[in-house]
């Protein structure tokens, strides 16, 4: 028997595919595909998210830039740019010695773009029914299972 994916709720074998406590024999399965499904509330949740620390990264630099062209307008008006200048190096100085902690968000925004923003559903056809076995939000770990399902089929459909 050969594994092609298993977790904590997934198991997909050269035998048999298990869900939670569902098992489909590969045997009985004539179709396997996927499809969208409802958004939930969670991930509803992760867009918005997105949007949020998206704005919250852009918000910095735009306000930066804004204090930049105001210091350079008023630095003109006086005649004063020495003192502009040093504040402007201050300013870059502190910028570079923040940015190591923007991995943290930024992090979190790869990870949410990973998961995606829908929910994925796969559905196999056995004995004559359509059945969805499996319904989640997370693009990523769905991509895995199904290619896993996808390869269990095949290779049992080339040992008839």
């Amino acid at each position: 028997m050969t594994v092609y994916y298993r977790d904590d709720v997934v198991q997909v074998t050269s035998e048999s595919i298990r869900v939670g406590g569902h098992l489909v024999a590969l045997a009985d399965v004539t179709y396997v595909w996927h499809a969208r499904g409802r958004a939930t509330l969670g991930v509803r949740g992760r867009v918005l998210g997105r949007g949020v620390l998206v704005l919250l990264l852009s918000l910095p630099p735009l306000v930066a830039l804004v204090c930049v062209v105001s210091l350079a307008w008023s630095a003109q008006d006086r005649g004063e740019w020495r003192l502009a200048l040093v504040i402007l190096v201050a300013c870059v100085v502190g910028a570079l010695a923040l940015t190591p902690f923007l991995e943290l968000p930024l992090g979190w925004l790869d990870r949410s773009y990973e998961r995606g923003n829908q929910v994925h559903e796969l559905w196999v056809q056995h004995h004559g029914r359509e059945e969805l076995l499996l319904r989640i939000p997370d693009a990523l770990r769905f991509g895995q299972i199904y290619r896993a399902v996808q390869r269990a089929v095949e290779q049992h459909t080339d040992r008839r």
